[in-house]
């Protein structure tokens, strides 16, 4: 499925910024029962032109850009992607970050962080906004029905959508609202940092950011996970032994591109795509071993964008169990 707005993501050639548009342009994954992220209107980037340049600016001066991923770049993705909202949210003209990763204690015990406290130009009351990105590959076979989020796991089979569900909406997005929270925030948000605010700190409503890409089996038919946005990104994976088959229905001069972590978010710009024998022949290599899981992207005028997994022939070599509590709407 194509990004909405990828004219404007064609417009950045700066990797770090066209990952930074990304996450403004890229839809969630799910629809829970919680607020969504702040809009581009919210953030002062609403119009198709204010947001280009915007990011032209970025991309003529991006050495606070930079300096604020660098410590990411080698890290988790998760963490990466953190810190693009906390650059987002601090520099957009229509917000202001006001914290992050802000530790909620219990005594001595650490309830866990919340993601990014911040606050709009025209609402100044503060906001918590939890963000998680992820990539998830559909099981045609169980756990749960055909729709169920277990049937989502990561590629490394250490987490599932269902898991992730379970923990954003049965702890982070009601963490702000905890007793020991709403000390903490207190004590933080004083009229001097958080304009508007007087006396205790207020409930928070939480929010939630939450892109990524399903990627369904080229092999075999499943349908999308519960509470599945109509327009999240898709893809597919396949085994290391289809490959050769997938290859054979593709356009010719088909290019392509080894994507590496943590630049899994916007697609490489046309120029930088290699001859698709070569990406193969890298393939090849790769899988000539017990292997971890490779993402690719595919891209000819004929067919647009495609992204691709290629795992392992014998992967899952585990499938999380699914959370202990069901997962429920609310």
């Amino acid at each position: 499925m194509t990004l909405p707005g990828s004219r404007l993501l064609d417009h950045c050639h700066h990797p770090l910024v066209r990952d930074l548009a990304w996450i403004l342009l890229a839809p969630d994954l799910i629809a829970m029962p919680w607020p969504g992220r702040p809009s581009r209107g919210e953030l002062g980037l609403g119009d198709d032109s204010l947001l280009a340049a915007w990011l032209d600016a970025l991309e003529a001066a991006p050495d606070a850009l930079e300096d604020h991923l660098a410590p990411a770049l080698k890290g988790r993705m998760g963490l990466y992607h953190e810190r693009l909202w906390q650059f987002l949210l601090d520099e957009a003209p229509g917000t202001r970050l006001l914290a992050h990763n802000l530790r909620i204690h219990q005594g001595k015990r650490t309830l866990g962080e919340l993601d990014l406290l911040y606050c709009r130009r025209h609402a100044p009351g503060p906001v918590h906004l939890e963000v998680a990105i992820k990539f998830y590959l559909g099981l045609p076979q169980g756990p749960g029905a055909a729709d169920s989020q277990a049937r989502w796991i990561g590629p490394g089979g250490a987490d599932s959508l269902a898991a992730k569900r379970e923990h954003l909406h049965r702890h982070q997005l009601r963490l702000a609202g905890s007793p020991e929270a709403r000390e903490i925030l207190t004590q933080l948000l004083s009229p001097h940092s958080a304009p508007g605010l007087d006396g205790p700190a207020p409930a928070l409503a939480a929010r939630l950011a939450i892109p990524g890409v399903l990627f369904y089996p080229w092999h075999s038919p499943l349908p999308a996970p519960r509470e599945a946005t109509p327009a999240h990104l898709q893809g597919r994976w396949l085994f290391a032994r289809d490959w050769q088959r997938l290859r054979d229905g593709l356009p010719r001069d088909t290019r392509g591109a080894w994507l590496h972590k943590p630049h899994w978010l916007a697609l490489p710009r046309r120029e930088a795509l290699l001859p698709l024998r070569d990406l193969e022949a890298r393939l090849a290599q790769h899988f000539n071993a017990p292997a971890s899981p490779v993402q690719v992207a595919l891209w000819h005028p004929d067919m647009g964008w495609h992204r691709v997994f290629v795992v392992d022939d014998d992967w899952p070599r585990q499938i999380p169990l699914p959370p202990y509590t069901s997962v429920s709407p609310t």
